[in-house]
């Protein structure tokens, strides 16, 4: 009896901080969306007001626009870029060790420290274009951050830079435990070495193209501070995300129940992304233990 209580006493400190501190800040910021508040957290209940306002802003319009190409191709090209490089590494070559280390060393940054280095990196005035310029191709130009229209394909560009080793090691480790006699013997029938991908190994990949999908629409949804260093969500509107606007709405705008209002609907965004996975992992699982 004491070896089953021992347990339950040492890890209920930290059950409580996370019912509290996470699950409890959830729900009062849910009951914000609901109420009058401004500046400060105001109880008196307004009902679906907020919502309603919410998508007559045009700042929400931008927001969730930006929202969609910034997560189409950050997550389209992490995937592409990530698995292309799993396919190149796991054909055992020199050094694989070294490439995998290079290749996952963006993910060890924080996002704030990948925006600035980019930041630096795509300034006209003292990034690429300065440093071209100054080796003698003066004809050269790259002022995308500072371009409106073209200002979020950067930030798309550091994301994926971020994230494609990742992607790389989710994809490397589920090419490794595809079936080699299922391969040989496909070989042994005659088919190439794209059939033998098309066909036998990338069909194999469902779980890892699964995981891969979830954590990287995870981080899209979510994506602020690398947004902030690299761009602080301009020029003008032009790189604003959902978390821009909750951030600007609710402690720059003083609109705090417009700014719960959208961090609810981040947060219903993630769980219809992630709470469908948990299932089928808990259901697997179970099904096998």
């Amino acid at each position: 009896m004491r070896t089953g209580i021992l347990p339950k006493l040492l890890l209920a400190p930290s059950v409580l901080l996370v019912v509290a501190c996470v699950y409890g800040y959830i729900a009062f910021t849910i009951y914000l969306s609901f109420t009058t508040s401004t500046l400060m957290p105001n109880l008196e209940w307004l009902g679906t007001d907020n919502y309603t306002r919410l998508f007559d802003l045009e700042n929400w319009k931008v927001s969730l626009r930006n929202l969609w190409v910034f997560a189409g191709l950050f997550i389209g090209g992490s995937m592409a870029l990530g698995l292309i490089l799993a396919v190149m590494v796991d054909q055992r070559i020199r050094a694989e060790g070294a490439f995998r280390s290079i290749f996952l060393y963006p993910m060890a940054l924080s996002f704030i420290v990948t925006g600035t280095a980019w930041k630096w990196l795509m300034d006209p005035g003292i990034g690429l274009e300065h440093s071209l310029r100054e080796m003698g191709w003066e004809s050269f130009t790259f002022g995308w951050v500072k371009s409106g229209e073209m200002a979020i394909y950067c930030v798309v560009i550091a994301a994926v830079w971020q994230t494609v080793g990742f992607v790389m090691a989710l994809f490397l480790a589920g090419l490794r435990g595809v079936d080699a006699e299922v391969v040989s013997a496909a070989r042994v029938d005659g088919a190439n070495t794209w059939q033998i991908y098309w066909r036998v190994i990338f069909p194999q990949l469902g779980p890892a193209v699964v995981s891969a999908f979830v954590i990287l629409a995870h981080m899209a949804i979510k994506s602020y501070d690398l947004v902030i260093a690299l761009t602080n969500g301009g020029p003008g509107r032009s790189t604003w995300l959902p978390s821009v606007f909750m951030y600007q709405y609710t402690f720059t705008r003083n609109e705090m129940a417009v700014g719960a209002a959208s961090a609810t609907l981040m947060l219903a965004g993630i769980a219809i992304v992630v709470l469908p996975y948990l299932v089928s992992e808990y259901r697997n699982v179970a099904r096998h233990g």
